[in-house]
């Protein structure tokens, strides 16, 4: 296999505090402009394939948190209600791909759409309609994050990736809406974000791939995937009822 010329966006692990606890190869969190991160209810899956159901807020930025777990450079595939955050094109995971490279124990955050190696265009929860896959005609992946992580093929040389600048400040979020209907993902605010092309060569089989479900609250409430409003207990009839023997039905 030739040597890939992948998009890269380095970020320094250093000093920074992690909560992920999503695989064995990566760590994965989806963090709100706020710097909320948004609670991740495992859905029972085998390895390689991990998935998570997440709890989306209509209107809010939100940016995808992956940590490199392993002792050498990786690169990561994601893709946003099917398509690649990269390219745009429709995604299915696979190692020739657009990707992101970390490198070992590294970090990075992919905030939009990468429309240049300058910038991006934000990430922001909204209504399927208002998707930028619906901009495409395509919904067969709608409401998934979907990230694949693919070593580097082992060799001698090694390249000199700089750390690259911090995101600017943040941007406004669209106005929040009711929660009805699927959620999806819109093309955003353009942001300051840059990255530069570096000589990858990855594995040809991912070590892992990771399916985030992100939901809106009252969805996630209606499937049972979390636990909202009063619960009534179920009462005993053997133990509750104090009253008098009731005349049978039919009979005053």
């Amino acid at each position: 296999m030739g040597i890939w010329m992948l998009l890269a966006l380095v970020m320094s692990c250093a000093g920074s505090a992690w909560a992920g606890e999503m695989g064995h190869a990566v760590d994965v969190e989806i963090r709100s402009e706020n710097g909320r991160v948004l609670p991740l209810y495992p859905v029972a899956a085998r390895i390689p394939n991990r998935r998570v159901y997440a709890e989306a807020i209509k209107g809010d930025h939100y940016g995808v948190m992956v940590r490199n777990l392993l002792n050498r450079r990786i690169g990561v595939v994601v893709a946003v209600d099917g398509r690649n955050i990269i390219s745009g094109k429709k995604s299915w995971l696979k190692s020739d791909e657009r990707m992101y490279i970390l490198e070992p124990y590294g970090q990075g955050e992919f905030t939009g759409w990468r429309t240049s190696l300058e910038s991006v265009n934000r990430f922001y929860f909204t209504d399927v309609a208002d998707s930028y896959a619906a901009a495409f005609h395509d919904e067969s992946a709608m409401g998934v994050i979907a990230l694949a992580v693919y070593p580097e093929v082992r060799r001698e040389e090694t390249s000199d990736l700089s750390q690259m600048p911090s995101r600017s400040a943040r941007r406004d979020a669209p106005s929040a809406k009711s929660e009805m209907g699927a959620a999806g993902t819109g093309f955003g605010k353009p942001e300051h974000s840059p990255a530069r092309v570096v000589a990858f060569e990855p594995e040809g089989v991912a070590v892992e791939r990771i399916y985030i479900k992100y939901e809106w609250r009252t969805t996630l409430c209606a499937q049972g995937i979390i636990r909202c409003g009063s619960i009534t207990p179920n009462r005993n009839r053997l133990w509750d009822d104090a009253g008098f023997v009731p005349p049978p039905p039919g009979r005053s």
